[in-house]
């Protein structure tokens, strides 16, 4: 089929609108032949004379009654959505935003972030999910509107990307564990029990590689999948966490946290959201409040 040419639309809403040729196209700024072509084309188009003599003017037919009001919120609601976004009224605004994030992440800038939305959209709405992965399908699939975590290999090329901080590993251990007496050295260090993150299930990583470097190499007790169960076990027992010193703030309260005794690059935290949602007025103010949150 034919695409049927949508401008006939507003034509059609103030030729009905007006009941008059001449006046149809003095508002159109058209000429008043161009406006009875242009009659003719809906005449043709609809199959119906829409607007017929009488006297010296022009009644419409049931049909152009019946398009009437149709046609012109039609018009109204194409305009809305061609017109540029309204101011966004925080106050007015209901609505849920999904955000996936890295372990830690929540309890580390939640209540600062949870805090400011509240206060200043408490009709908005925060859902946050585990990250598990670096998949960016959910992203992709609108299932998640935000996340956060170090872009990788699996990172889509269309996603937006922000840098929110930059973080480094350290050591955490329990209070009196013996690494929280003296100088940690990259021996003391090694020579004890390890648990170590990853989402993976990888029993190898940037700090074996940098152990590896001065001849040592660490003992992995166990592997899990994220730092809060890694400073949960590390806070009853004997085992090394090493996690993200930014990045775990809160969840490290009563631990002993030290440098890590061998060189291990750091990682920059960013915000990633879909194009689609770029030029979105909540969803700008939202990524405002986060970067907000962790520049605090």
């Amino acid at each position: 089929m034919s695409r049927p040419d949508l401008n006939l639309l507003v034509t059609l809403d103030v030729l009905l609108a007006e009941g008059s040729v001449a006046r149809a196209a003095q508002r159109l700024r058209l000429s008043p032949s161009a406006m009875s072509r242009a009659l003719a084309r809906l005449r043709e188009t609809t199959g119906d004379p829409l607007l017929v003599r009488a006297g010296r003017g022009l009644v419409p037919t049931p049909r152009a009654l019946e398009l009437r009001e149709q046609v012109g919120q039609l018009v109204q609601d194409a305009e809305a959505v061609l017109r540029p976004t309204e101011k966004l009224d925080l106050k007015k605004l209901v609505r849920t935003f999904t955000l996936r994030t890295s372990d830690g992440f929540v309890e580390s800038f939640g209540p600062v972030l949870i805090a400011r939305v509240g206060k200043e959209a408490p009709g908005l709405q925060l859902r946050f999910l585990p990250k598990t992965d670096k998949d960016s399908t959910p992203l992709r699939e609108g299932a998640v509107d935000l996340e956060t975590g170090v872009v990788g290999k699996l990172t889509g090329p269309e996603v937006r990307v922000q840098a929110l901080f930059r973080d480094r590993f350290i050591g955490v251990v329990r209070k009196r564990h013996p690494l929280s007496r003296g100088k940690v050295t990259a021996a003391r260090y090694a020579a004890g029990r390890h648990v170590l993150v990853s989402r993976r299930s990888l029993d190898w990583g940037p700090i074996d590689e940098a152990l590896k470097s001065f001849g040592l190499e660490r003992e992995i007790a166990t592997v899990v999948g994220g730092f809060a169960a890694a400073l949960a076990l590390a806070r009853a027992s004997d085992l090394i966490a090493s996690v993200p010193e930014r990045h775990t703030g809160s969840l490290r309260a009563g631990m002993h946290s030290f440098p890590l005794p061998v060189p291990v690059p750091e990682i920059t935290v960013s915000l990633l959201w879909h194009p689609r949602l770029d030029a979105d007025p909540a969803h700008r103010w939202l990524r405002t409040c986060v970067r907000d949150a962790c520049a605090a």
